[in-house]
Formats: C-alpha cells, structure tokens, sequence
C-alpha cells in the first residue's frame, strides 16, 4: 500500500518515512503543496498524509485540488490545534486529523480505519455493534433481539454514521445530508438527536462508546474492536 506523506519539515518527513516504511507501507514524498498535487497524480497513493502550512500551496489547497479528481483518503497531521482549521480541513475534503505531536500507534490506527477495505455501504448492508444490529438495506434496527423504533430522522443521522465507520463526519456534513443546506449551521438539532440515538443504543447513553463527539467538530461511528 502507497501513502504520500506531504510536509514541509524535513524531521517530520523523515520521521514519518522511516515509521511508515517499517511497518510495511511503500512511501512517497513532497515537501510543498505543488509537489504534493504532483505526486498524487503521478504514484496514484492509496492515501495522503497532509501537514496544513506549507509554503505556496496549504494543505486546504491541496485538498481542494486533489478532491477534484480522487476519493483518495486524506489524513491531515497538523501543528494546529484549533477547531477552526481542523472544520476547514474536513470540510475541505480531508477524511480525519491527527494534532502534532502525534503518537505513533495512533497515527498507525488511523491510518488503518481510513484504509480498511470495505465498509457498511460498500459491503455488508447491516452493521452490527454492541447487542445492536442495524440493517441499512430494510431501514430497521434492533437490540437485543428487539426492533427499536427510531423516528425518521433519528434514522437519518444514525445511518449517515454507520456508513461512515471509524471517519470523522462533520457537524455541518451532518446537517447538510439530513436537514439541507439552509440548516448547515443548526448545531443544536445534532444534539438533540444524537443524545436520543445513545438513550435507545448505547449501553451507557451518558459514557457512549459507539456514537462519539468530537467536540466542536462533529461525530464519529466507532464499532466494536475487530
């Protein structure tokens, strides 16, 4: 598997190089955003590795550019912080962001779930967590054994979720897809539903396990340890 890792610090570079190499992933390299476009259209990688500063191109540019022709995941690994440019980043396009610095097995995690062949769209049409099993093709969920009735747009956020397992989807993703654009910045209604959604399926809707915030951000579906 090919990942471009893409940053304009020579030690991150080859940091990452070196970890991303041992563990068995075939490495290229850019050290700004006009080499980075280039080689994603040239080795064709099976993910992108972005810092955001960069000189000429930001990474934000860099995302635009390449969502324009690829569904290639894109992992942000960024000095920044700030829930500003993490929104700017996913919104952009990119699929997940990693703050540095970073630790290793995380880095190597999230790389995996972004990489992981196959998903609940793509696969298997019923995804399971927990004592829950949700099945997308007929739009029914149980638990335990038992139907649990969502209303239509519980419904609607928790499939947007699930069909995006381990991946970051952001806050106004969410609305977008379920309310429409006009309600692209109604953050409250998430809320609302998601708090419903783990009273009905997580087994401790206050400590969720399986419907995460990512505070400021968005949410993330996280199933059950593979």
């Amino acid at each position: 598997m090919k990942i471009l890792a893409a940053d304009d610090d020579p030690q991150i570079l080859k940091a990452l190089s070196i970890i991303l190499s041992a563990h068995g992933y075939d490495v290229a390299t850019a050290r700004d955003g006009k080499e980075a476009i280039q080689v994603a259209a040239t080795a064709l990688p099976d993910l992108i590795l972005l810092d955001l500063g960069m000189p000429g191109l930001d990474g934000i540019a860099v995302i635009e550019a390449v969502r324009g022709w690829t569904n290639t995941p894109v992992l942000v690994v960024s000095g920044r912080s700030d829930t500003t440019g993490k929104v700017r980043a996913l919104d952009a396009g990119a699929n997940d962001y990693v703050v540095k610095p970073f630790a290793t097995e995380e880095l190597l995690a999230r790389i995996r779930a972004l990489t992981r062949r196959g998903s609940a769209s793509a696969a298997e049409p019923v995804v399971a967590f927990g004592d829950v099993v949700v099945d997308l093709a007929a739009k029914q969920v149980q638990r335990a054994g038992e139907d649990v009735r969502l209303t239509p747009t519980e419904w609607a956020v928790l499939e947007q979720l699930v069909r995006s397992p381990r991946r970051l989807v952001t806050q106004q993703a969410l609305l977008t897809k379920v309310w429409g654009p006009t309600h692209a910045r109604d953050s409250g209604y998430l809320r609302i539903y998601l708090a419903a959604l783990r009273k009905k399926l997580e087994p401790e809707p206050a400590r969720p396990r399986h419907l995460i915030t990512e505070p400021g951000i968005g949410y993330r579906f996280v199933p059950d340890v593979e």
